[in-house]
């Protein structure tokens, strides 16, 4: 992203200054049009692949948080002839619908689904509804986000990735240093699943039904006799091509023995192979 810096620049200076201050610096507005633009195009994200570890882009961030500070509360009234007419909702000026078009090759069938500005969509991406893709995040191309999906801020989701129904992928916006989700590509998520606090999900992975990854659980490694979880420096990182379960494990103490309670974990009982593949093939006639 070094073609940016001068806009970098130019967003982390304004990023330091108050509502109020900003309100009277004209060309703020424009610089943060030009960011939104470049997040609308895929041109700029909030983390990026750098020799296959990811970085989060803090000033991508601050600049998403600028466009909060620059915007006031407008309502919005769709009219009837509008994708989605009837709709009135009320959010920041800053931050509209997206605007889709035919040219953008992206899928959208109706029935209550939102993408909001400052997001991007890839060609061949398809969301079914409903379904909510929040500003920030980044969708390759590909990728099914299924009915009652969410895409939180700042997420970043690879290509040919499936987010099955009702799969909540978290966003983490603030604060501006901490590493948003990371799916990559070609990632299976079940149904019923949430992705939370940072963790990334490296390719070829397949996340059950029902699966909860976040920053406060281990992960079992059943196949590698390893247990992964979050660190101060570190995300929660699951394998690629692994795939993970809910499970249980027991909790220590006289009181849990005597009453046999047990905890949820997340489970990594194989790696992927060919009876995997074959379950979890996408239908490329959905695309």
């Amino acid at each position: 992203m070094g073609q940016y810096e001068t806009l970098k620049q130019d967003i982390l200076r304004f990023s330091s200054l108050g509502a109020a201050e900003l309100h009277e610096i004209p060309v703020a507005r424009k610089v943060f049009a030009d960011f939104k633009h470049l997040l609308n195009e895929g041109l700029i994200r909030a983390a990026e692949k750098s020799e296959n570890e990811w970085v989060v882009n803090s000033w991508v961030k601050q600049g998403i948080l600028l466009g909060m500070r620059l915007g006031k509360l407008q309502e919005y009234h769709l009219s009837s002839d509008e994708p989605g007419g009837g709709l009135t909702f009320i959010d920041k000026e800053t931050y509209p619908l997206k605007k889709l078009t035919l040219a953008n090759n992206v899928r959208i069938v109706p029935g209550g689904s939102s993408v909001r500005d400052g997001s991007y969509l890839a060609p061949s991406v398809v969301m079914m509804p409903p379904a909510y893709v929040n500003v920030g995040a980044y969708v390759d191309e590909g990728t099914m986000i299924d009915s009652h999906a969410l895409v939180g801020s700042c997420a970043q989701v690879g290509k040919k990735v499936h987010l099955s129904a009702a799969v909540q992928v978290g966003g983490v916006l603030e604060p501006v240093g901490a590493m948003p989700v990371i799916i990559e590509d070609e990632v299976m998520v079940g149904g019923n699943c949430g992705i939370y606090e940072g963790t990334i999900v490296r390719e070829r992975a397949v996340i059950g039904t029902g699966v909860i990854l976040n920053g406060s659980t281990p992960v079992y490694d059943l196949a590698m006799n390893a247990i992964y979880r979050k660190t101060p420096e570190n995300p929660l990182v699951i394998p690629a091509g692994a795939v993970v379960v809910a499970g249980s494990r027991k909790i220590k103490g006289d009181f849990a023995a005597e009453h046999g309670l047990s905890i949820y974990t997340p489970v990594i009982i194989k790696y992927r192979d060919e009876k995997t593949d074959s379950a979890t093939a996408l239908e490329e006639a959905l695309r």
